[in-house]
């Protein structure tokens, strides 16, 4: 492929400003534009040719020209806005190719790729041998083509990112889900759970009641006669168990 020559976007390859004027143009302000426009009076022209629209508002080489005036003087948007507003008549003109080439440039400009190539065509199905609206076409294309390239793989991105974000996002609910029922099995309370068990732990015991010698000395005999019982129990049990292993013996 050809390597792409930026040089035919600049003013050297820009199509004359000059073309016919309409019938209800004024004359002296779209010539005296056009020679301040060769002699590169930008800021003089555009004041002619907007004196031309004053006058008539939809003259085509009024509003071509000062378009042209404003892609010079590097003021894109309203080069648009100029050439956009003579558009429907560009068709018609012998001047078409031309309108639209500089169209794409001012689209070009601002980075307006689709804009660019849509204008590029025009041009070249008006005048097919124009070798830079051929080559100024390939490079938007390829800008084009390379930008929605960037776009979706931006968009790819953004959906990994999104889908790795909800994966965390689950993998996080999981495993604090997880983590409760494990504190559940374990009995483990909240915070104000455990404080009311300290809270009911530090409520004040009733004090024992006062017990009499009487009643001490009764409850000491009372105590002493159940540990005597006990033990002849025992001693009762550990009798019959000798006996049980002397017959098993002897058998």
């Amino acid at each position: 492929m050809k390597g792409l020559k930026y040089i035919i976007l600049v003013p050297v390859f820009f199509a004359v400003a000059s073309v016919g004027l309409n019938a209800q143009t004024d004359r002296r302000d779209v010539r005296k534009g056009n020679r301040d426009f060769r002699k590169e009076n930008y800021r003089e022209a555009e004041i002619d040719y907007r004196k031309a629209l004053v006058k008539d508002s939809l003259s085509f080489a009024a509003n071509y020209n000062l378009g042209n005036t404003l892609y010079r003087s590097g003021d894109m948007e309203q080069a648009r806005k100029s050439y956009e507003a003579v558009k429907e008549s560009a068709g018609a003109s012998v001047y078409g190719a031309d309108y639209y080439y500089n169209m794409g440039n001012a689209a070009v400009a601002v980075q307006d790729w689709q804009g660019a190539v849509e204008a590029y065509i025009q041009s070249l199905l008006r005048n097919p041998g124009d070798l830079d609206a051929k080559e100024n076409y390939i490079y938007a294309r390829e800008m084009l083509k390379n930008n929605q390239n960037n776009q979706n793989n931006q968009n790819q991105n953004q959906d990994n990112q999104d889908n790795q974000d909800n994966k965390d996002n689950q993998n996080d609910r999981q495993n604090q889900d997880g983590n409760d029922d494990k504190d559940k099995k374990d009995g483990s309370r909240n915070p104000d759970d455990r404080n009311g068990d300290s809270n009911q732990d530090r409520q004040p015991q009733p004090q024992d009641a006062k017990i009499t010698p009487q009643a001490a000395q009764q409850m000491l005999r009372a105590i002493q006669a159940k540990e005597k019982e006990t033990q002849e129990k025992v001693n009762k049990e550990k009798a019959e168990a000798m006996k049980s292993r002397q017959k098993e013996k002897n058998w």
